[in-house]
């Protein structure tokens, strides 16, 4: 049974009641018209801001933060985003200013709104912390998912007065309880997840699934399923192994690799370069792309996000075997700036041969401590000692070096992820240049 969804039916409807939102929160438009309705007549109380001149911060450009951008750029607003998956090609199309982190976005905003999905990196992404940085008063729209941002640390915020008004159509809990705190507030604005509610976004979702399925039936071609790629079963199950080890070199390189990567290269070389690998290189790209889509990537729609992203994808296939009987090879980068991870299998045991210019076995599962450091007796037996200190445990280390003294690399995998107080103290040691992890 194919199953098949519509991505892009709601697009415009959750982009226009995003940016209603901005403009209720800029105008107090519900406050006033709630005062209206009292039989108030109170000009003062109401006074707003203009949007035209002020900075918008994006958190998030896949199509519908796309779409806020070109509205809000129509209304003479400066429009900054945070996208690590987004090209500066592709910003430069939407003419938007790409930040590299979220922490340097947050001080240069008037207003916030978010279009990311929730994942394991996302949640929470307006944290309390993150909130301090933002300039005093700043208003935050969320039609994305709950939990972006705490709700009681929202209202926190709010009431602190660092945070000047909240429009919310999402929840962290849905629907949302009627003794909920933030519906007491008078600097938030709510609506019921009305994101996808026009008749437009309706007869949009129906006539695009309409046409899926006609294309499919009488062409037999599969558009937005997310239960199965394009391939047939036979070629599915003998190459399963291979494209679940796919998706974790994708996820690897995803957290390795440099920020707005606008080119893609997978290289299959052995006994794999002989096969259909398709099925591979959508499970490659859709782990590339997890930290970008969350749930909503998958093997079928990963090509047309990595396209709205300004990801170019090349394939290359060498049957003759090199070392390895086989090898799949990614690599992304930009501007000169490259990650590379390889891979390969020993028996049926999936193998991570390579990270950038180090060779080593490590295997591709859990969590990954990427260390980089010069080459001198002590330091591995330091880093166990700091690891049992703070109670995480290692299951397995692998050591690799260029030569005697020279940078080395080590991957530790990890039973549970150390905390950032771990991570510092460990590059206090001078001779650490780096360190990582990364979840597999």
């Amino acid at each position: 049974v194919v199953v098949m969804n519509t991505p892009a039916g709601n697009t415009v409807s959750t982009a226009e009641q995003a940016f209603t939102l901005l403009l209720g929160l800029a105008r107090h438009l519900p406050q006033a018209h709630a005062s209206m309705s009292a039989g108030q007549w109170d000009r003062k109380s109401f006074q707003g801001t203009e949007l035209n001149g002020k900075t918008l911060g994006i958190l998030g450009m896949g199509r519908i933060g796309g779409e806020v951008a070109r509205r809000a750029i129509a209304f003479g607003m400066r429009v900054m985003a945070y996208d690590p998956y987004l090209s500066a090609g592709k910003a430069r199309s939407l003419q938007v200013e790409l930040i590299d982190r979220v922490e340097d976005l947050l001080p240069q905003v008037d207003f916030i709104t978010l279009h990311l999905p929730m994942t394991e990196e996302t949640k929470g992404i307006l944290s309390e912390e993150r909130l301090k940085l933002c300039r005093k008063g700043v208003k935050i729209v969320n039609c994305a998912r709950g939990g972006l941002v705490s709700e009681a640390v929202l209202l926190k915020a709010i009431e602190a007065g660092q945070v000047g008004g909240a429009a919310l159509d999402v929840f962290e809990e849905e629907p949302l309880v009627a003794e909920h705190p933030l519906r007491k507030s008078k600097r938030v604005i709510l609506t019921p997840h009305l994101g996808a509610s026009t008749a437009e976004a309706q007869e949009s979702v129906g006539i695009e699934i309409a046409e899926a399925i006609r294309d499919y039936l009488t062409e037999g071609a599969v558009r937005n399923a997310v239960n199965i790629p394009s391939v047939d079963a036979r070629t599915m199950a003998k190459l399963r192994p291979q494209i679940e080890f796919g998706f974790r070199l994708g996820r690897l390189l995803s957290q390795i690799a440099p920020p707005r990567c606008d080119r893609l290269t997978i290289s299959y070389a052995g006994k794999i370069g002989e096969e259909d690998t398709t099925p591979i290189t959508r499970s490659i790209l859709k782990g590339f792309l997890f930290g970008a889509g969350g749930g909503e990537v998958n093997e079928v729609n990963a090509p047309k996000m990595a396209a709205n992203l300004g990801l170019k994808l090349s394939e290359t296939k060498q049957a003759e075997p090199g070392e390895y009987a086989e090898l799949i090879s990614v690599r992304a980068g930009q501007d000169g700036k490259e990650s590379e991870v390889s891979g390969t299998f020993f028996g049926t045991s999936p193998h991570i041969v390579r990270i950038n210019d180090q060779w080593m076995e490590a295997r591709p599962e859990g969590f990954l401590l990427l260390m980089e450091n010069k080459d001198r007796p002590g330091i591995v037996g330091w880093i166990g000692t700091l690891l049992g200190k703070h109670k995480v445990n290692i299951a397995s280390m692998t050591l690799s070096r260029s030569a005697p003294g020279s940078k080395a690399l080590s991957v530790l995998n990890l039973d549970s992820a150390p905390g950032d107080e771990v991570l510092k103290e460990m590059l206090a040691d001078k001779d650490i240049t780096s360190v990582k992890v990364v979840k597999i």
